[in-house]
């Protein structure tokens, strides 16, 4: 999902750019991973074990990935003096704070994913001190995958109500809007502006799952009070979930001297104009009325 909106992202703004799946390149296979980067100015990592629950129980295949196969890709990085941009997750906090959580807060990760990824976020920031650059990011949603937001939306057409959870707090971040903040921190370490280290990429503001799900809701032209609020303890999953995951920005002017991403109201309105979204909300309109 991401990686298709930063290649996006690069062609828009006419930079050469390579993307490569997951059939094209193993990022635990040293060799390969050497070969992929040499010729590379800036590296762009979105490639990450997601299953969240999945990793509960596997949780070496998790870190063979998000642990392993970034520390294979920030050791060729460093051996080609190539910059390596990382993208990381809140899930590596405790998730039991009460104000945002700044870029140095100490990490204690409640789950299996969260501790593959930090695994790997401390690859990079050993590897690459001037030249990695961790972006942390969180409630992500965009159109090349599956999703929070479409996933209300799908359910808008089959279902008259739905119970969301409202305990759980967050930024939910638009991977369009953070593929170009990626970008923009690319070129400006290209340019010498950015320093390495932790930054986070996620919206600024803060809401529920339930608070988001009404704001899809309304700005889709349903009725968001057919989303009822509920507890964690309602939808219990195999991997514990922070409680709160707001995180503050002040690396983006500090270290990069660039702005945070914008408020995530702002950043949902301009994806639900896209035509993938549009799509989706029309059909929830035509599937249900109210």
């Amino acid at each position: 999902m991401l990686g298709q909106d930063v290649l996006s992202v690069l062609q828009r703004a006419g930079i050469e750019a390579v993307g490569l799946r997951r059939a094209d390149l193993d990022i635990t296979d040293p060799d390969a991973v050497r070969a992929a980067v040499e010729d590379a100015t800036v590296v762009v990592n979105c490639a990450a074990w997601t299953d969240v629950d999945g990793a509960e129980t596997a949780e070496e295949a998790a870190t063979a990935v998000n642990g392993t196969g970034v520390r294979v890709l920030a050791e060729a990085c460093a051996a080609a003096h190539v910059r390596l941009i990382h993208v990381s997750t809140d899930y590596v906090l405790p998730g039991d704070a009460a104000e945002p959580y700044r870029e140095d807060a100490g990490t204690g990760p409640v789950n299996a994913y969260g501790r593959s990824k930090l695994v790997g976020e401390q690859a990079v920031t050993e590897l690459l001190p001037q030249d990695g650059y961790v972006v942390r990011t969180a409630w992500l949603y965009g159109e090349h995958g599956p999703n929070f937001v479409a996933t209300m939306l799908k359910l808008a057409a089959q279902r008259d109500t739905l119970d969301v959870v409202d305990d759980q707090h967050g930024q939910p971040t638009w991977s369009k809007a953070l593929a170009q903040h990626l970008v923009e921190l690319g070129l400006a370490a290209l340019r010498g502006h950015a320093m390495g280290g932790i930054y986070h990429g996620t919206a600024s503001g803060r809401t529920t799952w339930m608070g988001l799900a009404r704001e899809t809701y309304r700005l889709s032209g349903l009725d968001p009070e057919r989303i009822r609020p509920t507890t964690s303890e309602a939808f219990v999953r195999p991997a514990v979930r922070p409680a709160f995951s707001v995180l503050a920005h002040d690396a983006w002017k500090e270290q990069a001297g660039l702005e945070p991403l914008p408020d995530w109201r702002e950043q949902l309105a301009q994806a639900l104009a896209t035509p993938g979204f549009a799509a989706l909300a029309k059909a929830a309109r035509n599937g249900r009325t109210g």
